[in-house]
Formats: structure tokens, sequence, C-alpha cells
């Protein structure tokens, strides 16, 4: 049985074996992290809402953010947060025309990733710290 030249074409490389490079994964999470914070300010605008409200629905706001889960979203925000103001400084970078050969957006995007977990983490231990 003859072969097509369909089926003699390669094949392209599988998910599961092909590598990002951190270039690829810095905007994807800076995308990402774009659409997470409408999330984030939909919590803000509940936060306010039930501030609005009165004394019930604040308390139950309270309840509801003082919560382990509500940490854990409180946390991840801060991240999202964080993760994207790194991004939009890399961009801002670019825009000076700064750190646009190759290892430079290499360093840029392992920067802002690495950048946007430490400023997180170091908010959030100072918010412990403070209770």
């Amino acid at each position: 049985m003859m072969q097509s030249p369909a089926d003699r074409r390669p094949l392209s490389p599988f998910v599961q074996i092909f590598r990002w490079p951190i270039t690829m994964v810095a905007s994807i999470l800076h995308r990402v992290t774009a659409i997470a914070l409408y999330g984030g300010a939909i919590l803000f605008v509940f936060w306010l809402v039930a501030l609005a409200w009165g004394p019930g629905a604040y308390d139950f706001a309270v309840m509801l953010f003082g919560s382990w889960l509500g940490w854990l979203v409180l946390f991840a925000f801060t991240w999202v947060l964080m993760q994207h103001i790194m991004g939009g400084i890399r961009h801002f970078i670019w825009d000076t025309a700064k750190g646009l050969d190759k290892p430079g957006i290499n360093h840029l995007a392992w920067a802002s990733i690495v950048g946007g977990i430490a400023l997180a983490l170091v908010l959030w231990v100072a918010v412990l710290l403070a209770l």
C-alpha cells in the first residue's frame, strides 16, 4: 500500500516534549493575570457593596475573606497583581529600547516572574507581621 504525501510529513512536537521558552511563559502569565484582575475587581466591588449595605453584610464579607479560603484567594490576587505589574514594567523597559537582545529578553522574563512572586511574598509577610 502506498503512502500519501500527507502520511510522510513530519509530525510537530508533542506538547509534553516541547519546551516553552521563558519569554512565552512570561507573555502568557501577563495575559492571564490581566484577565484574573477582573475577578479581583469583582471581589473588591463585592467588599465595597457589603460595606455600603451595612454591618451585617460587611461582617459576612469579613467572615468570607477572613476564612482560610478567603486568605488563599487574597494571596492569589496579590500575586496576580504583582505579576501583572512586573510584566508591565518589563514592557516599559522594552519601550525604552533596552533589553531587546536575546539574553536581555530572557533575563527580563525571569526577573518579572521571580519579582512577582517575591513582591507578593514580601507584601504578605509584612501584612502577617503587622497583625
